[in-house]
């Protein structure tokens, strides 16, 4: 029994729901991800704003600049 080319070289179709599905995998991960990493940033930038809170005077207590206004004729 010889070996033939279409044995080792099948083209299987794929449904158009395996390639939904696969799709809908890719999609979850790649939001999975930038979820972990706006996580991480999030708390990253919260540990900073707290270590320079300590520092700095509150901003509440500067001074707001005054409002401009405009010229009447």
């Amino acid at each position: 029994m010889a070996a033939t080319k279409e044995e080792f070289f099948k083209r299987t179709k794929t449904s158009a729901e395996e390639k939904a599905a696969q799709t809908n995998a890719v999609a979850r991960d790649i939001i999975a991800a930038e979820a972990v990493k706006r996580a991480l940033k999030t708390e990253r930038l919260r540990q900073l704003r707290e270590s320079q809170a300590g520092d700095a005077p509150d901003a509440s207590a500067a001074q707001k600049p005054k409002p401009r206004t405009s010229k009447k004729k």
